[in-house]
């Protein structure tokens, strides 16, 4: 058996490998074509073919991580399909691979793309997109979000502040920032903050070049506005660096324990973290997906083929494997918009390729 399992998995790893590495150099091609225009517009702030080539580089783990899934159904369902046109997989049924050990087989192997596919999304993946974007921002500019930055809230016993973030520097220093403190209780706007930039600190915020004004007796006839000019000015506050990339990221690049600590954040403060939660939900579900396309590849070696039809199952593979990943999206919009469960909105497309293929698997190979 250990025999059985060992050329089965070998054959499974080179498919899947080869797979997977066509699928990268794909990708990376196209990334290349759309960074020879950059290389164009920034050739005179030092933007060499070299940088592009780094570049192209760093956004390979997160196309890896986007593939992997799908490059095991393809290369299971091809190992499988060759397995049954040759006849061996016959030969192995009849060595002692019946469909439930072939299944338990498959679904081992299954877990060892689970935890690298994890590994790749929480851990690789992120640390090159921070080089891929600091990289960016060297050439282009700050790192920012839309025309408005990056918006984030805090609250401190009786006060809450909501927080704009202009940009952020390739050296983390902060750019443009303001801050708008209001009372709790009653709403009501207490003072402004405008600086021209500032860095994190132990505890909080060093700002330089600030202007802060103060809304006094707002509920007199006549309130007064305290305008103060400030070179240096510390704002005690619990965002860290972590948080503000968050706002400045996408989820689906951040690690999942960041994911986490932002969702924390934005219930402390009253924020909706329906967007956030569900992405958290799709990268815990998101790996089992390998386990999923494991099970739809295993009734192929049931199939009859005849010669040179491997390629149209393939074919269908590629299908399935694309409906599963548009089925996972709309999932995640629907349920963004519909307000749903956010873990149910991540794991409905994943229970429902269960079930097709726990049920083509009894269907097809259980009744033989």
């Amino acid at each position: 058996m250990r025999t059985i399992r060992r050329l089965i998995y070998n054959d499974v790893l080179l498919s899947v490998g080869f797979i997977a590495l066509a699928f990268l150099l794909l990708f990376s091609f196209f990334d290349l074509v759309d960074q020879l225009g950059d290389l164009r517009d920034l050739a005179t702030r030092g933007y060499s073919l070299a940088y592009a080539l780094l570049y192209v580089a760093l956004q390979m783990p997160g196309h890896l991580y986007d593939l992997l899934p799908i490059a095991v159904l393809i290369g299971t369902i091809f190992v499988m399909a060759r397995l049954a046109e040759s006849s061996q997989y016959t030969i192995l049924r009849t060595s002692g691979l019946g469909p439930l050990r072939a299944l338990g087989t498959l679904l081992l192997l299954g877990l060892g793309f689970v935890v690298l596919t994890f590994a790749i999304g929480d851990y690789v993946t992120p640390a090159a997109n921070r080089a891929a974007t600091a990289m960016q921002a060297r050439f282009m500019g700050d790192i920012t979000v839309g025309r408005t930055g990056a918006w984030m809230k805090d609250r401190q016993g009786e006060r809450s502040y909501s927080v704009n973030v202009g940009a952020v520097s390739p050296d983390g220093t902060l750019n443009q920032v303001r801050i708008f403190e209001f009372d709790s209780r009653t709403a009501r706007l207490l003072a402004t903050v405008k600086a021209a930039r500032g860095a994190f600190a132990e505890h909080g915020w060093t700002l330089h070049d600030v202007q802060r004004r103060s809304f006094e007796n707002v509920d007199a006839a006549e309130p007064s506005v305290t305008v103060r000019q400030l070179g240096t000015w510390f704002w005690p506050t619990a965002i860290s660096i972590d948080m503000v990339g968050a706002a400045l990221l996408s989820p689906d690049r951040m690690q999942t324990v960041d994911l986490y600590r932002y969702i924390s954040h934005l219930r402390e403060n009253g924020q909706s973290a329906q967007r956030y939660e569900i992405e958290f939900w799709r990268k815990v579900f998101y790996p089992l997906s390998c386990l999923v396309m494991m099970v739809l590849a295993l009734p192929f070696a049931y199939l009859h083929f005849r010669s040179g039809n491997i390629a149209g199952f393939v074919f269908l593979g590629v299908l399935v494997g694309i409906s599963f990943f548009l089925l996972n999206n709309v999932f995640g919009f629907i349920g963004n918009l519909r307000n749903w469960v956010p873990w149910v909105a991540a794991a409905v497309p994943g229970i429902l390729y269960s079930i097709l293929a726990l049920a083509t698997f009894g269907w097809l190979v259980l009744r033989q």
